[in-house]
């Protein structure tokens, strides 16, 4: 694999991971925003998660007219909004309260959203841990060269 591709890679990692933490800071950030049950205009948040997707390139098979796909990383092509339905909370005094007296909130579990965070906080250092390897023996063969 040359060199440029494996530091495209592993930064095509840490862009989607860092985009997955902005995500997961704005689920947390957001999980005690109140809507209306019923009203379209005042509906609580949403919880937003990120699509991956690989990036592939067609790498020149030996066999013509069979094609190889190879690795180029990974991407978001989209983030989707959570589909559960919102959390109720008896809440007669609120000024977004029904004529039942509930509130709607996002239905956000803190402890999913903490495990989230370790993940991709996990896989941003990997990535960048892979960075750091292909510059040591970038670096490592320059010295070589130099005799």
């Amino acid at each position: 694999m040359p060199l440029f591709d494996s530091f495209a890679i592993s930064s095509s990692g840490m862009t989607t991971n860092r985009l997955w933490l902005d995500l997961i800071t704005n689920n947390v950030v957001n999980m005690n925003t109140a809507g209306r049950p019923g009203d379209p205009s005042l509906q609580p948040y949403r919880r937003q998660v990120p699509v991956f997707s690989e990036l592939l390139e067609t790498a020149g098979g030996s066999v013509p007219g069979k094609d190889r796909l190879k690795g180029m990383g990974v991407h978001v092509p989209r983030v989707v909004e959570d589909p559960a339905e919102p959390r109720m909370v008896h809440d007669p005094s609120h000024p977004y309260a029904d004529e039942n007296g509930y509130v709607a909130y996002p239905n956000i579990n803190i402890a999913n959203e903490m495990v989230n965070m370790i993940a991709a906080t996990r896989a941003y250092e990997a990535s960048v841990t892979a960075v750091n390897a292909a510059k040591s023996m970038a670096l490592k063969a320059l010295e070589i060269g130099r005799g």
